[in-house]
């Protein structure tokens, strides 16, 4: 359904729209899309993967930074319809339809092109941000307070830290005494996943976006929340911008001392995890802000990621259906299309690492032209 003034995807529009937040978006999307897209990714830069276990790169920046955008997004759009006079029925439909609609296009991104039915992947990325998306908007309707959503966010956090920390692995014992902290294999969310939806894990023995890492990543979004509800008070926007210059460097540290005792590891989704990456994102939004509301410099140099911003979701999906199709389907009995182009041309640019760089860039451009056309037209996909 396309409508001239709907807002698309999570990203639910205000009427007066806070254009930090939308540069803010597209910027995290066009990124997500360049690192989902490496021309080949062991031989990438190491900033353009995902950590291979315990660690941090800017990569795995980005999908928490989403959640936390998305949690500020809430909060603006649910004053704007509550000054809509929208009821509590209207909400609660329009909740439970755009949770449905994209927890079902995750299941078409990892089901494309094959649809294998018997191994299709039924956690992902789309999936979570539908998980986080329902609860987050069902605790607006309840309550605003941002003491409540702070409470929450400290919940879920010490309590995902008994759950890997504390709690018996069955068959294995006590982690940290009777094997690895965070083992790889040996850890409940790994064993749950594994008991849910065998044979259907993205890593096989285990899943980036498992079942019980949701509980964190719930805690990213009241995290943006939390930074939402400061940006719609009346305070003055130099006393915002600095009460998050103070909030961001403050959980920068609280999740680099905690990660001496709790790793920081995106597949884990690690509470350690949870207040780094939300550190550097509030940071990102600070900076965003300061140009964007108090400088006031706009101009053209915002229009690109305000296309992206606009249909973020359309231009996810976009990217993993395009991905998709030219990994799966193949020039020649030993080269897909991506591997042919990669190889082909883009590896001998100055260096291999440097090549992939630049492949990531061209399909990060080659999925912005479409969002780029909706956005002229000012045309919103509306979930």
């Amino acid at each position: 359904m396309l409508s001239q003034s709907a807002v698309a995807g999570v990203q639910a529009a205000p009427s007066q729209r806070m254009a930090s937040i939308d540069v803010m978006r597209g910027i995290t999307v066009a990124f997500m899309i360049m690192v989902n897209n490496n021309g080949q990714n062991e031989l990438a830069y190491r900033w353009m993967n995902h950590s291979s276990w315990n660690g941090f790169t800017p990569t795995d920046l980005v999908f928490p930074t989403f959640l936390f955008v998305m949690g500020i997004s809430l909060v603006l759009s649910l004053k704007t319809r509550r000054s809509r006079q929208a009821s509590n029925t209207q909400l609660l439909s329009h909740i439970f339809r755009r949770t449905a609609i994209l927890f079902l296009l995750g299941l078409v991104v990892n089901g494309f092109p094959w649809f294998h039915l018997g191994t299709l992947r039924i956690y992902g990325v789309l999936q979570r941000i539908a998980i986080c998306y329902l609860f987050a908007s069902l605790l607006q309707l309840f309550t605003r307070k941002v003491s409540v959503y702070l409470l929450l966010t400290l919940l879920c956090l010490a309590g995902y830290w008994v759950i890997l920390c504390k709690l018996p692995v069955p068959g294995h014992g006590i982690p940290g005494k009777d094997f690895a902290l965070l083992d790889p294999d040996i850890n409940l969310v790994a064993y749950v996943d594994r008991h849910i939806f065998p044979h259907r894990l993205f890593e096989g023995t285990r899943d980036p976006e498992g079942l019980l890492s949701d509980i964190p990543s719930f805690a990213s979004t009241l995290l943006g929340m939390i930074a939402g509800q400061w940006l719609v008070s009346t305070r003055q926007g130099t006393l915002k911008l600095r009460g998050l210059l103070i909030a961001g460097f403050a959980l920068l540290v609280a999740g680099a001392l905690w990660s001496f005792r709790f790793p920081i590891n995106k597949k884990l989704w690690t509470s350690s995890y949870v207040l780094y990456a939300a550190g550097w994102s509030v940071l990102i939004l600070a900076t965003c802000y300061f140009v964007v509301e108090i400088r006031r410099r706009r101009g053209g140099w915002m229009s690109p990621w305000l296309a992206f911003g606009a249909n973020a979701i359309v231009a996810y999906v976009f990217s993993e259906l395009l991905s998709s199709a030219v990994a799966d389907f193949h020039i020649n009995s030993q080269q897909s299309i991506q591997q042919f182009v990669y190889q082909g041309f883009f590896q001998y640019i100055v260096t291999p690492a440097f090549g992939s760089l630049v492949y990531s860039v061209v399909f990060a451009v080659v999925c912005f032209v479409p969002v780029w056309l909706l956005y002229r037209r000012k045309i919103v996909i509306k979930l």
